[in-house]
């Protein structure tokens, strides 16, 4: 059911490249305003990439509800000399008003499958190609990296501290929830706490420790402050600073409450393994041990399996900047325009025609193949991509809770093949296979363009 009218959430037009707004402008000087369709798609896979988890459409809808060009932003663009008044009297009057379909988030999505698809008047679904490639390029990025952190950690809780490397602070905020949608088990940025309620995690910073004349009483006196906290007992000496918490639960006894003590660099599975030794001798069995420091999937893939004593994973850099692939091959293809397919035929950047449709294909409980598809064809498969927006209005009066997200791309990758799920390449890779149908029209149209080039 389409939602009522409602204040959408303004958004920046101008958050685009120039040459959209250059387009816009040809594209109304010259009557070319039908219908077009673009497709979202990341064309390859990165190499240490198996799948991707698609990530961003709540965000990217929030921005096509809102997008509207301010009485600053005509000003601005009438300072650049490039546009006409004509052009610009008609962008004051701009607002998103077509149809989106995209797989849900949390999805695992493969190589030039659509993960969203746009389908609006040219100049409108042209203006907005910017920030929808930046927003889902960006979460389905970070999410794909946090799934592989959470799988390699076998089931220990990993939580995110990447929010002071990330590309920018805003960019911290999107990966926290993204990678909570792809399994991480939360995160210490409080922003994203507030606004999508990742739950928040946190310990100390060696400053705290630092700014006391001894450690032993740093450590006393931020226990007394936090109950049931996590002390870092790294800062000078790993050995030392373990046995410093022991004291502090010999002298406190029933009042100690001590729930983890954090390593934050040397060998961290020797040290876990040594402060573990410790902790149990004394009697601390119930204190865990959270390790931090330069971690990545395959650092936590090798803690996991040499059975290190660890607790919790604390990961910043591999994940804010989703270190071993920093970006994706994403592109917004133009896939047809006033009822006909358009396709881009150049080397190892061709398009598919048309509107379209992902076919999952379960054998036994457990996906075999993705088919992509023509839109009106009747397939074997649940069909991924659904519409979440008509009429420049989300179909759903909210979006759905964070909470079921997490849960869908936890129940949509425990159906893929084990052998797609692991960190080592797939071998052969998950089947994506073309129809025969959409083959056959793209074959036609190649032929056609070719014909008139």
């Amino acid at each position: 059911m389409t939602v009522p009218a409602r204040d959408p959430v303004p958004a920046d037009a101008l958050l685009t490249d120039l040459y959209q707004l250059s387009m816009m402008q040809a594209y109304w000087e010259h009557g070319l305003t039908e219908t077009a369709t673009f497709d979202l798609i990341c064309r390859r896979l990165p190499p240490n990439r198996n799948l991707l988890i698609a990530c961003g459409l709540e965000a990217a809808l929030e921005y096509l509800e809102g997008v509207a060009v301010t009485a600053a932003d005509l000003e601005y663009l009438a300072s650049l000399n490039r546009f006409s008044m004509d052009f610009l009297n008609r962008l004051e009057w701009l607002r998103f008003q077509g149809e989106v379909r995209a797989v849900p988030e949390g999805t695992p999505v493969f190589g030039n499958e659509p993960i969203l698809e746009v389908t609006a008047s040219l100049p409108e679904a042209q203006i907005v190609e910017t920030y929808l490639l930046s927003t889902i390029h960006h979460q389905t990025m970070a999410a794909s990296a946090a799934y592989r952190l959470a799988a390699a950690a076998e089931g220990i809780p990993v939580v995110d501290f990447g929010t002071r490397h990330a590309q920018g602070a805003a960019a911290g905020v999107d990966t926290a929830r993204a990678a909570y949608v792809a399994g991480v088990a939360g995160t210490s940025n409080v922003a994203a706490g507030r606004r999508f309620g990742v739950p928040v995690s946190g310990t100390m910073a060696h400053s705290y420790i630092q700014a006391h004349e001894r450690e032993s009483d740093a450590l006393a006196s931020f226990a007394a402050t936090h109950h049931g906290t996590t002390l870092l007992v790294d800062t000078y000496d790993i050995r030392r600073g373990v046995g410093l918490v022991i004291d502090l639960a010999e002298r406190q006894g029933d009042e100690f409450d001590v729930a983890a003590i954090r390593i934050d660099s040397g060998d961290l599975g020797a040290n876990a393994r040594m402060a573990r030794e410790m902790l149990d001798m004394s009697g601390l069995t119930a204190v865990r041990i959270i390790v931090s420091g330069d971690l990545d999937a395959e650092r936590i893939a090798a803690l996991a399996e040499s059975g290190a004593p660890i607790d919790g994973y604390g990961v910043g850099t591999a994940l804010a900047v989703s270190t071993d692939a920093p970006y994706l091959d994403t592109a917004y293809k133009l896939a047809a325009y006033a009822g006909q397919g358009r396709m881009k035929l150049a080397a190892s950047k061709r398009t598919w025609p048309g509107r379209k449709q992902v076919f999952r294909q379960i054998d036994a409980g457990a996906a075999v193949r993705d088919v992509l598809g023509t839109v009106d064809e009747a397939m074997d498969g649940r069909p991924l991509l659904e519409t979440v927006m008509s009429n420049g209005r989300r179909v759903e009066e909210t979006g759905r809770p964070l909470e079921a997200i997490r849960r869908h791309a936890a129940d949509s990758l425990a159906e893929l093949p084990q052998f797609v799920r692991g960190l080592d390449p797939a071998e052969p890779p998950y089947p994506v296979i073309v129809s025969d149908k959409l083959e056959r029209a793209a074959r036609e149209l190649a032929s056609r363009l070719r014909a008139e080039a």
